[in-house]
């Protein structure tokens, strides 16, 4: 009987905490309002890109503006000095687009901490949106993310002539 009391405490109070949790993390949603990317009612409008397109088609114009941005002001010849092994690489890039339109939260996952750092280098040098993104009539913060990949070619095989020439080089 005494354990029957017992469980039957506490399966009163674990909905009483619930409950409070829960209105707690309501209130949270609500002071941050942050809506995915996938399927916020109207994106985030970005420079270039005419706000009177569908969601659809903003969407798209966003990624190809933000991808033709990262293209133009990526260093690449940092990937060159890194002597990073042959084959496709990739970095990860997710930032978040603020209530008033801001590049903020800005982060990289990368194959070397330099490139990390050239990718958020570049992402926080996005201009303002346009617009914000907007869910129920208000701003609300949207996270977006990318990635940037490129390839790594294998060094071409040294010719016999160059080769002559290393040793000579190394016999000096």
């Amino acid at each position: 009987m005494k354990y029957l009391y017992l469980f039957v405490c506490f399966l009163f109070t674990v909905p009483s905490f619930s409950q409070d949790h829960l209105k707690t993390i309501n209130k949270v949603t609500e002071d941050t309002a942050e809506v995915s990317f996938s399927i916020i009612e109207k994106v985030p409008v970005y420079s270039g890109c005419d706000e009177n397109m569908g969601n659809q088609a903003l969407k798209q114009c966003m990624g190809s503006q933000i991808a033709t941005f990262v293209g133009k002001n990526f260093n690449t010849k940092l990937v060159k000095s890194l002597n990073l092994p042959a084959g496709k690489h990739r970095i990860s890039v997710q930032f978040k687009v603020d209530k008033e339109g801001n590049i903020v939260g800005v982060r990289a996952r990368a194959p070397h901490p330099v490139l990390e750092k050239e990718a958020i280098r570049v992402v926080r040098l996005i201009p303002k949106m346009d617009k914000p993104g907007i869910q129920k009539g208000k701003p609300v913060i949207v996270p977006y993310g990318f990635p940037i990949s490129f390839t790594v070619e294998a060094p071409k095989p040294l010719s016999k002539k160059e080769l002559r020439k290393l040793k000579k080089k190394n016999k000096s």
